[in-house]
């Protein structure tokens, strides 16, 4: 499975639902988004079948995502589902934490191999304001649990926002010190109530760096989680048990390595996050027509870097109708 470009494309975003139980002012409106109705969301059966025909391409690595992958019911089924299709090796989740504590242990004795958790503040107050919902999140308490269930490695991403949570990126960085965690620190992107005043409220990841570096010293690079070789690039604090990297969608692109595809809740696979190049598969599906073709078609037609510096967005308000 190559793209135009001879890019290998073994890796796919599954998002399972465009809802979620935060509204992250990086991520989408306050008052939300239209939520897709329920007989266009592919089914758990759908989704598998999805994944069945495309693993003999090549494809080997899965990632559940959202909205909020944990709002929908019975995820441990799907995961259960998706881990006995044949050749699939790897699968993640991207989730906002805040039902880990209580579904951790299901999803790893199900077959989830490892978790990427959001987490933009430590501090409760903030961590609401944020998320414009107070579900009392402790998103240490989130990865601990993540941690005791086995799921490893554990990725914590930090959007920074100038003026709203930068102040703690030392904070952040400090978690890899004792814990065998990875901190990603990423660029502030254009979606949500901040689209228009990103540019603003963007902090390189250079800065961020150089701010770490003067609270803990030189940072030796570092080499990424064992599984996962996605955009970041990543780096440690001397001694530490973990690391940090970074995501830098916008001061250095990072498309000429891009091996991922997405498939939105909905069934439109997404061959780039920031733009409209999109492949109904759904109807195929449930037509009985084989998406091999489709699939091909699709990774055709996919650019060769986003247009996310253009601000050319094919009208995307919300990172949950595209799976993040």
């Amino acid at each position: 499975m190559r793209d135009q470009f001879g890019r290998s494309i073994e890796y796919l975003r599954i998002s399972v639902t465009d809802r979620c139980n935060f509204r992250c002012i990086y991520c989408m409106p306050e008052r939300g988004i239209e939520w897709l109705p329920k007989p266009q969301i592919l089914s758990y059966e759908e989704i598998t079948e999805v994944v069945r025909q495309l693993a003999p391409l090549g494809l080997r690595r899965l990632r559940i995502t959202g909205g909020e992958p944990t709002v929908r019911p019975e995820l441990a089924r799907l995961v259960g589902m998706l881990r006995a299709v044949p050749d699939i090796e790897d699968i993640a989740l991207s989730t906002n934490g805040a039902k880990l504590p209580q579904l951790a242990e299901a999803l790893r004795a199900a077959g989830l191999d490892r978790v990427n958790m959001s987490a933009d503040s430590l501090r409760p107050t903030r961590i609401a304001e944020i998320a414009r919902r107070d579900l009392g999140f402790n998103p240490v308490a989130a990865a601990q649990a993540a941690t005791d269930a086995g799921l490893d490695p554990i990725k914590i991403n930090v959007v920074v926002v100038r003026g709203i949570n930068d102040d703690e990126v030392e904070d952040f960085a400090a978690l890899t010190l004792e814990r065998a965690w990875h901190v990603r620190f990423i660029e502030l992107m254009p979606v949500g109530d901040l689209a228009g005043t990103e540019f603003e409220r963007v902090v390189p990841s250079d800065e961020v760096l150089a701010r770490i570096s003067a609270r803990f010293g030189a940072l030796e690079s570092a080499e990424g989680p064992a599984r996962g070789n996605g955009p970041a690039a990543y780096h440690r604090i001397a001694g530490a048990a973990g690391s940090i990297g970074v995501i830098t969608p916008l001061t250095h692109t990072y498309c000429d390595t891009c091996n991922r595809v997405r498939l939105t809740a909905d069934g439109r696979l997404r061959t780039c996050l920031y733009g409209d190049h999109e492949m109904n598969l759904r109807d195929a599906l449930r037509a009985g027509a084989p998406l091999a073709p489709l699939f091909a078609q699709a990774l055709a037609n996919k650019p060769r870097e986003h247009e996310l510096l253009k601000l050319r967005v094919g009208g995307l308000k919300a990172l949950s109708e595209v799976g993040g």
